[in-house]
């Protein structure tokens, strides 16, 4: 799938673009929640490197079986392979940090490092793409961390090492959503993408894995198969929402991630946040919509003022 092309300056979107970027963020939140319930309830019985080479190498290997069916239209080369590198690294580091915080941390409560990626995106934005941040989407963002504050009421009195991995893992993540966007401005092949990321966290989780490795009865390797499933989902329509918006307007929609960490938690894991969560909800999801509504409502006073 390739973006509608634009001709808006940066950080302005055509009304149709944002709709449907916003509408492939919302159906990755669905699905990566989906994924990280299978992380938390397969990382009590088995290792990391268990999960994430086998996983990492069937999404790889369900990218390979697409680039043939679309008849090598570009295949899974890049012309990007420093950053993709990058991208890669900070793909295996993120994905293990996000395994441990959710082995150690309740579900829902990953999600307040989860709601401070669009402040890490902003600035890493301006830094490396050189993406002007219009002073309504700090204010979003901004609002939004607030909101996100307001799901945890209690706050952080004793940070432990699982609030240390997720912070880290949200820092990785963060970069590794800029560096997508970059590698997307210059190519439009999102697959190589997916492809490489999976690939490298395959190879890398495979040298450890003779040495962590337990036997996995065929319901757990169902549940393995269903996590590369929704991750090869979620990673190909994060890469094609980032070549379509900037990834300060992606991350903060992202935070609707946390409606569907709730149900799962209470229904899978009984885990039920405090009353005081929904506030948080109400100001993180208005926050991230404000910035959709923001970027589509200024392109008639741009075109105006062109003509």
């Amino acid at each position: 799938m390739s973006a509608p092309a634009t001709n808006a300056p940066i950080g302005v979107l055509p009304g149709g673009i944002a709709l449907l970027g916003g509408v492939l963020v919302v159906l990755y939140t669905v699905v990566i929640s989906s994924a990280d319930a299978i992380t938390k309830f397969i990382s009590h019985g088995y290792a990391a490197p268990q999960l994430f080479c086998v996983s990492g190498g069937l999404v790889a290997a369900l990218c390979y079986i697409s680039a043939r069916a679309r008849g090598g239209r570009g295949g899974l080369r890049t012309g990007c392979p420093r950053a993709l590198a990058l991208r890669a690294a900070l793909t295996v580091a993120g994905s293990v940090a996000f395994f441990e915080a959710f082995r150690q941390l309740p579900f829902a409560e990953v999600f307040l490092f989860i709601g401070m990626v669009p402040i890490f995106a902003g600035l890493l934005s301006g830094l490396i793409l050189d993406e002007r941040v219009r002073p309504t989407a700090w204010t979003a963002l901004l609002v939004g961390f607030v909101g996100v504050l307001f799901l945890f009421p209690e706050g952080l009195a004793s940070v432990s090492f699982g609030h240390g991995v997720a912070l880290l893992a949200c820092l990785a993540g963060a970069l590794s959503m800029v560096l997508a966007r970059y590698i997307g401005k210059r190519e439009s092949n999102s697959l190589a993408q997916v492809f490489h990321t999976n690939l490298a966290l395959c190879l890398v989780m495979g040298i450890a894995l003779p040495f962590v490795y337990r036997p996995m009865p065929l319901a757990d390797m169902l549940w393995v198969l269903a996590y590369a499933g929704c991750l090869f989902a979620a990673r190909w329509l994060l890469v094609v929402s980032l070549r379509m918006m900037p990834a300060y307007v992606v991350t903060p929609l992202m935070n609707l991630q946390f409606i569907w960490m709730v149900v799962l938690g209470a229904v899978f894991f009984g885990e039920w946040p405090p009353v005081a969560t929904y506030l948080g909800v109400v100001i993180v999801i208005g926050s991230g919509l404000f910035l959709i509504y923001d970027q589509s409502r200024t392109v008639p006073a741009v075109k105006r003022s062109a003509g």
